[in-house]
This record gives structure tokens, C-alpha cells and sequence, in this order.
């Protein structure tokens, strides 16, 4: 399966709520494939405003109609499974139909553990408790009814009606990262994404980016499913990377990680989180759209 170049958006939820629409409206606007939120229940280190990130996207779903929307991503921390589920497909439905669904493992790191009076699990647990996540939002997006006995999260006949509109329901991008969670996402996902690591060098983030791929490579094909249905997706500006230096850096980071096989690209726009040319400005968000992006696209089609 040959996944075409997609190029997606990812706003923080710091921004005012002015802001953020103007920013979504301007990004559909521009021709991007996909616009993403974050969802955590804080940002660390603690900004004065954060919202919650769900209901950001319910509301900018309906400000929007063409351009794919998601979470990267979902936080299961203080979040049901079955609550994700019947979210999912609720804002599928908003959307009509262009709910993309992302969510990963979480970390020690996250404060929602400490605000929210929620044990902070060990890493074992941590990652148990993502397989039953993802197990049982995957059930309750596909069927009606669903009954789940995990050793941590349990439902019982718990329905889903309306169904999504997506069939047999909206893609789920897994963020996965180490072997355990590489598996799960190479049973279920229909898009894994990856960010690198913090703060390595360029050199090392692809390295390691390619070192996980081929491993979600291997577990595909242990469990006998083909490792080309699950779309590469990376998240940029977490690592010492500078694809907006230029056009010309643009296209060498997107040509390097293309020839590793990812098709997805996300960026950030307008954070002060990260150094110069690590995230786009308004300038390089028209410039990318208008210029980059079909010249790559044209090469790819040559």
C-alpha cells in the first residue's frame, strides 16, 4: 500500500479561543490535509490558559469542512475508554466524518496524575492500561454493543448508537514509542506516529525513527498483517531539527523522512515553546502550502 504525502497542523490550546479559530479557519484554507489539538489536562510547565482538548475540537469541527481533524493526542489518564469511544464518534459525527483519532500511552511525566489525585502508574501498568484502552475504544467504534473484562477497565453492554459515520470506523493513529507499545500499535493502528526524541540531533532523531518503523515492521508481520497498512506519521519540533530554516531545509527533512517511509508529516504553528525554525510562523505557514507543498507533490506524481 503506497501512502500519499499528507501535511498536517497542530495548534496548542494556550492560544485564546479567537485565536485558535482564526488559525483553523486559515489552515483549511491553505489546502493542509489535517489539523490536530493536543490533549493533556495541563501543559508542563503550567501556562496560564490551557482548554480542554476534546471540547476544542467538537467546537472547531463545526468551524471547519473539509480539512481532517484529530487529537495527538488522546490522554486515557483521566479518561474513560468508553468515554473516548462515545467521544470519537460524537465528534465524528460533527465533523461529518473527518475525525482522525490519536492516542498514546502518556508518561510519568504528565501532571495529570498529581492534579488529579490519580495514582501514577508504573510503566508496566501504564502500558497494560493502554492495551485495554485501545482494545476496547477499537470494540465500541465497530459495533453496537460491547462488553469488555480487563484486569483495569471493564464495560458491560455498553452501547454505541448512533455508530460513526467512518467505517468501519475512524483511522486510529497510535503514538507509540517502545517495543510493547510498537506491538499494540502494529494490531490496531492505522497510522503510527512518532516524534523522535527530545532534544537529539537531527541525525539521531531519524536514526531513530527508522529503528522503530522497521521494528513496527517486524511485529506487523509476526501477527501475519502487511507492515504497508500502517501509515508513518512523525510529529516535528520535539527534536534539535530546523525544517523551516528555509524551503530548501523543508524539503531536505521531508525528502529524509520520506525515504524511511513516512508519509505524514505534522508540524506546530505559532508556539513559543521551541527555538526559531522549529515551528512555522504565519509567513511559513502560506509559504509551505503555496510553495513547498506542491512542488513535492508534483515530484512525488512525476
Amino acid at each position: 500500500m503506497n501512502h500519499p504525502l499528507r501535511f498536517g497542523i497542530i495548534t496548542l490550546q494556550y492560544l485564546s479561543w479567537p485565536t485558535l479559530v482564526e488559525h483553523w479557519k486559515a489552515i483549511e484554507a491553505l489546502g493542509y490535509d489535517s489539523v490536530w489539538i493536543a490533549d493533556h489536562f495541563v501543559t508542563n510547565p503550567v501556562k496560564d490558559a490551557w482548554y480542554d482538548g476534546w471540547t476544542l475540537l467538537a467546537a472547531l469541527a463545526t468551524l471547519t469542512s473539509t480539512v481532517r481533524i484529530g487529537t495527538l493526542v488522546t490522554n486515557f489518564i483521566y479518561r474513560n475508554p468508553a468515554v473516548i469511544a462515545k467521544q470519537a464518534m460524537t465528534v465524528d459525527h460533527i465533523s461529518q466524518g473527518r475525525l482522525e483519532l490519536g492516542i498514546g500511552a502518556t508518561s510519568r511525566r504528565d501532571l495529570s496524575h498529581r492534579m488529579l489525585g490519580i495514582e501514577n502508574w508504573s510503566e508496566a501498568e501504564r502500558v497494560q492500561r493502554f492495551r485495554e484502552v485501545i482494545e476496547i475504544v477499537d470494540q465500541m467504534l465497530r459495533q453496537e454493543e460491547t462488553t469488555y473484562a480487563g484486569r483495569y477497565y471493564q464495560v458491560t453492554q455498553a452501547a454505541m448508537r448512533p455508530s460513526p459515520m467512518q467505517k468501519p470506523r475512524p483511522p486510529l493513529t497510535i503514538a507509540a514509542h517502545g517495543p510493547t507499545t510498537l506491538k499494540i500499535a502494529a494490531q490496531f493502528a492505522d497510522s503510527w506516529n512518532s516524534y523522535g526524541d527530545f532534544n537529539a540531533s537531527p541525525a539521531e532523531t531519524l536514526a531513530i525513527t527508522r529503528q522503530r518503523s522497521e521494528m513496527l515492521d517486524e511485529y506487523c508481520l509476526k501477527i501475519g498483517r502487511n507492515p504497508f497498512e500502517v501509515r508513518r506519521s512523525f510529529l516535528a519540533g520535539l527534536s534539535a531539527d530546523r525544517p523551516f530554516a528555509s524551503l530548501e531545509a523543508f524539503y531536505d527533512f521531508v525528502g529524509s523522512y520520506h525515504e524511511i517511509g513516512i508519509s505524514e508529516f505534522i508540524f506546530y504553528y505559532d508556539t513559543t515553546d521551541f527555538e526559531p525554525d522549529q515551528c512555522m510562523d504565519r509567513a511559513m505557514l502560506e509559504r509551505i502550502a503555496s510553495e513547498a507543498i506542491p512542488a513535492i507533490r508534483a515530484k512525488e506524481s512525476s
